[in-house]
């Protein structure tokens, strides 16, 4: 079974911010744990890894995450048991919950439906189709945490009109740019390399090489450019670039 998405790790301490969401991935196949932990970090989420059931169940009386991305078939207590359990409770009966499964059969897509599961994604599946299906369930059930517009000192990036404004300005960029811009002013002041950024806005599954990115970067910041105003994009040698929020 291959995925066409990287990998990546974060912590899931109890010392986190309130505006950082929090997904509980509930899944035994370590490849694909380690695989969706860095995607959702790109993403801008936590992340904490269940590889059962009952250690699921457990860790959502700890902590109740933001999302759940529950796979179906998991050792001690199945997926399905676990989304009709969390379903069952009072403190989690909204909890978004998205079903990962290798099983294809409509009427096995529908038990999961029915159990709960506010989506259905079948293995394997590209990390480009999964992102967008989490997104729309939290844009559904939990709107504060995926604001469409992100304002970054004089920046500000619409995501839903598609619009990008500089100290009042309307910056008109291209898809590409307004992909890197809107990840960059995701994590400001955090430095990302080429290789990174090539993963997060152009995707794992496609080649292209590094230096397109030095191209894209330099069409973003000619777009920035606003007289009497410092560069947005700061570049550090030999790791990468970020949104420099010391001058935005």
């Amino acid at each position: 079974m291959s995925y066409n998405f990287a990998e990546s790790t974060r912590s899931s301490s109890n010392k986190h911010s309130a505006t950082t969401p929090y997904a509980l991935i509930v899944e035994d196949e370590e490849a694909l744990v380690q695989l969706l932990k860095y995607n959702l970090q790109s993403e801008g989420y936590e992340v904490g890894i269940a590889m059962d059931g009952e250690m699921a169940l457990l860790m959502v009386e700890e902590r109740q995450p933001d999302i759940v991305l529950l796979d179906w078939m998991l050792p001690k207590l199945s997926g399905i048991e676990v989304c009709r359990r969390l379903r069952s409770r009072d403190t989690t009966g909204n909890l978004p919950i998205v079903m990962l499964t290798a099983r294809t059969e409509e009427a096995d897509r529908i038990r999961g439906l029915d159990t709960g599961a506010d989506d259905y994604v079948v293995k394997p599946f590209s990390m480009t189709e999964l992102k967008a299906r989490i997104r729309a369930v939290m844009r559904r059930i939990r709107p504060g945490l995926t604001e469409d517009k992100v304002l970054v000192g004089d920046l500000e990036v619409d995501r839903t009109a598609h619009k990008v404004a500089r100290a009042g300005q309307q910056i008109h960029l291209g898809p590409t740019e307004f992909r890197l811009l809107d990840y960059l002013i995701q994590h400001p002041g955090r430095v990302f390399s080429r290789e990174r950024l090539l993963d997060a806005v152009w995707g794992s599954d496609i080649y292209v090489e590094a230096r397109t990115v030095d191209v894209h970067v330099g069409r973003l910041r000619k777009a920035l450019k606003v007289e009497g105003l410092p560069d947005p994009i700061r570049t550090v040698r030999s790791a990468g670039y970020a949104l420099n929020t010391d001058e935005t």
